[in-house]
């Protein structure tokens, strides 16, 4: 399925594949890279409130705040939360920018090698082959409880609300 009129860069449209999701639908399933050879899907994170923080790529400025604001925001959210951070950025090039950046409380995932997560979650961008920048916050029986697609690539997502979701299931 492709959407159009919904994302832009710049100003320039962009097509998105997969199923617009809204709050209430149940997440999808996905299959992410955590290294090269590790993979994980939905269920490894099981019993956990989740706020998924997608990124077209931590080598980026919007994309590199974006990050660094949720790992902050992650030590006051407690045990029973996990930030992912996905992108399509390969799992060698998430772990040397979190080491860079001093970033250790968000989990970064890769959806470079089949690009799964963006299909499921109508975020992959068909002329970049890029996940467009988006918020999902699933409660712990991986309900959508909160969702953003930000319209702009270049704009930030609304932190205050993505965060009001989350301590809302808690």
């Amino acid at each position: 399925m492709e959407r159009t009129g919904v994302a832009t860069l710049q100003g320039n449209p962009l097509t998105l594949l997969g199923a617009e999701l809204k709050a209430g639908d149940k997440a999808p399933d996905f299959t992410l890279n955590k290294d090269l050879l590790t993979e994980v899907t939905l269920a490894d994170f099981e019993g956990k409130v989740k706020l998924i923080s997608v990124v077209p790529s931590l080598d980026t400025g919007v994309c590199d705040a974006q990050t660094r604001r949720f790992n902050k925001e992650a030590a006051s959210l407690g045990e029973d939360v996990v930030i992912l951070t996905v992108s399509v950025d390969l799992p060698f090039a998430q772990a040397r920018w979190c080491g860079a950046a001093g970033v250790d409380k968000v989990i970064t995932l890769s959806d470079y090698k089949n690009r799964s997560f963006g299909l499921a979650y109508g975020v992959l961008i068909k002329e970049l082959q890029l996940d467009m920048r988006s918020i999902f916050v699933l409660d712990k029986d991986n309900k959508l409880v909160y969702v953003e697609y930000v319209r702009e690539m270049s704009e930030h997502p609304d932190y205050e609300k993505a965060l009001a979701a989350v301590r809302a299931v808690l």
